[in-house]
């Protein structure tokens, strides 16, 4: 035999052949990943899938729950009519709910929308109380932990379940973004073949093309809103706070607050308490001047009105919220949301006897830290750019669905009809390769809840899966 013929023998490669030595290294860092994506995604997919059904539900909020409860919170404004103060429809809520610590109250989003007056019952449950804006007639109250947007709220955050809750809902989350990196990782190296088989029409290569593409898509969203949400974990929100605010800043605005004084004096430039009558919301009426003596008896002279009017004076974006005095010690504070723009939330606190503003805190006083995770937060409930955000990101939960669906599809169809999970085989060089090893004890510790679970999964694939026969072939453990 000649030596041509020995080096064609395909039982024999060149260890030396530079092309067999690429591909096979490409094939084991592909298929590394792709046993990484796999795995991570038992945890990740109902985690994710919990917070795109729980994030659809919030985004729609607003259509969804007066559509639900029309009885409570829809009303039908009569032309040229005004709306009833609200210290009157406080009023009204005191006398229909006397055992209810009324604790704010909030102007409607529209006419055809009743306000909102919010509170304790004794027993703690939470109460929103409706009332009709145009007649000042108590509607009927809900219980807005048991509304569907707000179960949704309490399942988004921390499963219904407390600090275990918050826990599976972090580490979830932490593991999303391995899946998501994972994924991109796969998608670029396997992108000839997966063309090849879609070619040829290979079985289920339409569908591994589909998932892809739109993993691809929802990846840049999945990651943006996995860093956005993490200032409201437990873990990692809790810790990274505490580190900020001993290092004189915060993720969180700190807005100091302000005391009413029984002898404050009501400031001339704000309307007097008989003026309540007026609907205030109509800004037609000329501010009055006070008689400072008015207060000499520690009366107070302003009330939820006097709020509101002082709040749209000081440039507050409707719909205000006001949160009503406990004691003689509160005061009126009245908080703009500016829905989507943070840039120009504000709270207004205004004495509860005088009426005057004590202080005022703004999105231009958080620090710096504060004012970036605002917009985060502003961009993770798809509020901040308007109607593109929202619809971007009713796209991104809906596409986040599509692959919680065609990803565990994709298994099914694939896994062998016998024993074992069919997971890929593969092995990230982690011992040889220096930069992964970095980056993941890089990203364990930014990470606490991943890094401890990074641990935990590496100790059990040493410690049992390699030494047990058969959990070695169900997780297709390689050397």
């Amino acid at each position: 035999m000649t030596s041509a013929t020995a080096q064609h023998n395909p039982h024999q490669p060149r260890p030396s052949d530079p092309t067999r030595t690429r591909t096979k290294g490409q094939q084991g860092w592909f298929r590394a990943f792709w046993r990484w994506h796999f795995y991570a995604s038992f945890l990740v997919i109902p985690v994710l899938a919990v917070l795109a059904v729980t994030g659809l539900i919030y985004l729609l909020r607003f259509q969804i729950e007066p559509a639900l409860h029309a009885d409570v919170m829809t009303v039908q404004p009569q032309a040229g009519q005004e709306q009833t103060p609200y210290a009157a429809q406080l009023t009204a809520v005191q006398k229909a709910y006397p055992d209810l610590s009324i604790a704010s109250a909030t102007e409607p989003t529209s006419p055809d929308l009743a306000s909102r007056f919010s509170g304790v019952m004794p027993d703690g449950s939470s109460r929103d109380v409706f009332v009709n804006p145009w007649t000042g007639q108590v509607l009927g109250d809900l219980n807005p932990d048991t509304t569907l947007s707000g179960g949704a709220i309490r399942l988004h955050g921390d499963l219904m379940a407390g600090s275990v809750g918050e826990f599976v809902m972090e580490l979830g989350s932490c593991w999303a973004i391995v899946m998501a990196v994972t994924g991109y990782l796969i998608f670029l190296k396997g992108r000839k073949a997966r063309l090849r088989r879609l070619a040829a029409r290979a079985k289920g290569s339409a569908l591994r093309n589909r998932h892809g593409w739109i993993g691809a898509v929802t990846g840049v969203g999945l990651l943006l809103l996995v860093v956005t949400g993490l200032p409201w974990t437990g873990i990692w929100g809790t810790q990274v706070q505490n580190w900020t605010a001993e290092h004189g800043s915060g993720l969180w605005s700190n807005d100091p607050g302000a005391q009413s004084s029984p002898t404050s004096t009501l400031d001339e430039s704000l309307p007097h308490s008989h003026k309540v009558d007026v609907p205030w919301g109509l800004g037609k009426d000329e501010v009055p001047t006070s008689d400072p003596t008015s207060v000499a008896d520690g009366q107070s002279v302003a009330n939820i009105d006097t709020a509101l009017l002082v709040g749209a004076r000081e440039g507050l974006r409707h719909p205000m919220t006001v949160a009503i005095p406990e004691d003689d010690g509160d005061v009126f504070s009245v908080i703009g949301y500016a829905f989507h723009d943070p840039g120009h939330e504000k709270t207004v606190h205004v004495d509860q006897f005088g009426g005057q503003v004590v202080s005022t805190y703004g999105y231009q006083d958080y620090p710096k830290l504060a004012q970036a995770v605002s917009q985060g937060i502003a961009l993770h409930e798809g509020r901040r750019f308007g109607l593109l955000n929202f619809w971007v990101s009713f796209a991104f939960c809906v596409g986040v669905l599509v692959l919680c669906v065609t990803g565990p599809t994709m298994w099914w169809r694939r896994r062998p009809a016998g024993s074992g999970l069919g997971a890929p085989r593969g092995k990230l060089p982690i011992r040889s390769t220096w930069w992964v090893a970095l980056l993941l004890a890089a990203l364990g510790v930014f990470l606490p809840v991943f890094g401890a679970s990074l641990v935990l999964v590496l100790l059990v694939d040493q410690l049992l899966l390699r030494r047990i026969p058969r959990l070695r072939s169900t997780f297709a453990v390689t050397n």
